[in-house]
């Protein structure tokens, strides 16, 4: 729709297992392109409008309704894969973070290039149940004490770190935007064959 229509505001919004999962190739190819969309995904860490089904997010360890015993795969660092695939905004905060929150997703809205803003949020009914915690202010707790900003966890340890949540802006850079290139390249085109 982008690349149709250049003048329109994109914004997508999607939960980690549509964006990570089946919708885990586009993702990282508007990435990579530089596609001036905004992806708004809310990250519950669980398949949570199913039935609570293992997510590509899902810590490892956690029971879900596909997964029993606990998950054994790695997840996903939704923010981490985006920077690597070519994201040039990214940022994760959590529900509690409201403030921060808003002032990314306003940021995120102003940007020329492909734009995510991820949103760990609570799912009381799925993952909260799996992990003890059914209430939802209780959950926002969990995320303000299982939070670390960016700067912070850089002086840390893979093992200090294991069980936190990394928030803050991940990578924040101006690269061209593929509508930019392409109108570039249909001009050039048009100057020579005239």
């Amino acid at each position: 729709m982008k690349l149709a229509c250049p003048d329109l505001e994109v914004v997508v919004f999607t939960g980690d297992g549509d964006c990570s999962a089946i919708g885990g190739n586009h993702l990282i190819h508007a990435a990579r392109r530089n596609i001036g969309i905004k992806v708004i995904c809310v990250n519950n860490m669980i398949y949570g409008m199913t039935g609570g089904e293992v997510a590509p997010t899902t810590p490892r360890g956690v029971k879900t309704t596909t997964t029993p015993f606990g998950n054994l795969e790695r997840p996903f660092d939704l923010s981490r894969l985006v920077v690597a695939a070519g994201g040039t905004y990214v940022v994760r905060w959590t529900t509690y973070h409201v403030a921060r929150l808003v002032a990314a997703m306003k940021k995120a809205l102003t940007r020329k290039g492909f734009a995510f803003v991820e949103i760990l949020s609570q799912c009381p009914v799925h993952y909260g149940r799996r992990i003890g915690i059914t209430n939802p202010v209780e959950m926002m707790r969990w995320f303000q004490k299982q939070s670390l900003t960016i700067e912070k966890a850089r002086e840390m340890s893979d093992q200090e770190l294991s069980d936190k949540f990394v928030v803050g802006e991940f990578i924040d850079i101006e690269a061209p935007e593929l509508t930019q290139l392409y109108a570039q390249l249909f001009e050039a085109a048009a100057s020579e064959s005239n």
